[in-house]
């Protein structure tokens, strides 16, 4: 199978990858770090707010079954890309709305999903960056799937990330994956 990846920060990465575990032609979704240097590259660090890196997902995707505008629709849907440096109680920088590009083809791609798509849903003004990927670094084992392994038996979840997740599921019911895929 081809695939491809993409990365994003849209807050805390635990809402992110619980968004986008959720989306037919996606393969995997991995929590991370990116935008900072290999050597403060831990949660720990990242939480200082001093390192330069978000908070991101890698989404590896099949491009036979969604494209990268798509992706991108939905995740300017489902966080906001209107607060700097902040979501919803989670502020700092490593909370920035960003769109990390390993190439010119994706940047157009974000370009025009934030010219064209994200003022449609949003009154405020766009703040999200577009950052060129110069390397990416997963998070620590316990971060990974946190919402599927969690669900609302932590607070965080239940206030926070089970909104985004119904909000997806209604706004892109026909983006779910099938049971069992």
């Amino acid at each position: 199978m081809n695939t491809k990846t993409a990365v994003v920060a849209g807050g805390c990465f635990w809402c992110v990858e619980a968004i986008f575990e959720l989306v037919e032609g996606v393969e995997k979704v991995v929590s991370g770090y990116a935008g900072g240097r290999e050597e403060t590259a831990n949660y720990r660090a990242v939480c200082s707010g001093n390192t330069k890196h978000a908070e991101v997902v890698e989404i590896t995707y099949n491009p036979e079954v969604i494209d990268l505008e798509e992706l991108y629709k939905i995740f300017f849907t489902t966080h906001d890309p209107t607060t700097l440096n902040r979501q919803g109680n989670d502020r700092g920088p490593q909370y920035r709305s960003a769109i990390f590009y390993k190439n010119e083809e994706e940047k157009a791609v974000a370009e025009k999903v934030m010219k064209e798509y994200a003022p449609q849903i949003w009154d405020d003004p766009i703040v999200t960056t577009l950052e060129p990927l110069d390397a990416l670094y997963a998070g620590e084992k316990y971060h990974q799937n946190y919402y599927q392994r969690t669900g609302d038996a932590n607070p965080y979840c239940t206030v926070v990330i089970t909104p985004k997740v119904a909000k997806f599921r209604k706004k892109f019911a026909h983006r779910l994956k099938k049971v069992g895929s």
